[in-house]
Formats: structure tokens, sequence, C-alpha cells
């Protein structure tokens, strides 16, 4: 398959999934997964401040800058870090299979990808198609 035959494909499956998913289900999965993530929130939003976190273009988040960070918090940060995409991927299964679809798990974090990066709060980072820039 050509690529853009990919995209096409993609594009087809995002649109049926919003038409047919409801991604806003509230399962105790996912309240179990987004209480985990709005307390991590908390830890976490000092790096976003800062720049040493933002956003990649699937949602996810990494780091961006460690140096900016002290040497003995980059652990602790780099641990932060994979649980939040750890739980985000646990979100997109929660959604997904509430759907009792779970292959639409794919669909659901391209869904959500532009959402964190539209919540996302003024001076942070997130990367586009042009390299890393604040919102």
């Amino acid at each position: 398959m050509k690529p853009l035959n990919y995209l096409f494909v993609a594009l087809l499956l995002l649109v049926s999934l919003n038409s047919a998913a409801d991604i806003e289900v509230n399962t105790p999965g996912v309240r179990s997964v987004t209480a985990q993530m709005q307390m991590r929130h908390a830890q976490l939003l000092p790096y976003y401040t800062s720049g040493a976190v933002g956003l990649n273009t699937d949602g996810s988040i990494v780091l961006r800058d460690i140096e900016s960070v002290p040497l003995a918090a980059r652990q602790k940060l780099q641990r932060l870090v994979e649980a939040e995409n750890l739980d985000r991927n646990r979100l997109y299964s929660e959604i997904a299979n509430a759907n009792a679809h779970p292959e639409w798990q794919s669909a659901i974090r391209a869904a959500f990808a532009p959402r964190w990066i539209s919540n996302a709060q003024r001076g942070w980072w997130m990367m586009s198609d042009h390299g890393w820039i604040q919102k």
C-alpha cells in the first residue's frame, strides 16, 4: 500500500471513530487512569512551565531539555514522563475497550493528540512539523 493510501485509511478510520466512538466514556478503568494522571500533573507542571518537558505531535510527552533539570531531579522526572505516557496509552486502551473495539486504540490516540496540544498552557513547548515551538 502506498503511503498516501495509509493516510487515507487513517483519515477514514478517524472519521468513523469520531462518529461512532464515545471518547468521553466514563468507566472505572478510565476514572482510575485519569485520577493518576491528575495527581501526576501537579508534579509535571513545573517541568512543562520551564520547558524541560514538551508535548510530542502524537500526544505523548517528552523530555525536551533534560539539561535544564538539576541532576538530582532528572531520574524522578524521567520516571514521571514514562508513567504519564504509559497512563496515556492505558487511557486510549480503556476507551477503545469500553467501546468494544480494542483495535481503535491507535485512532483514539490520534483523536486525543490535538486535544492534549490545545489544552496546553501558553508558554509550554510542543513539537511541530518545523521543530519545537512555544504555544
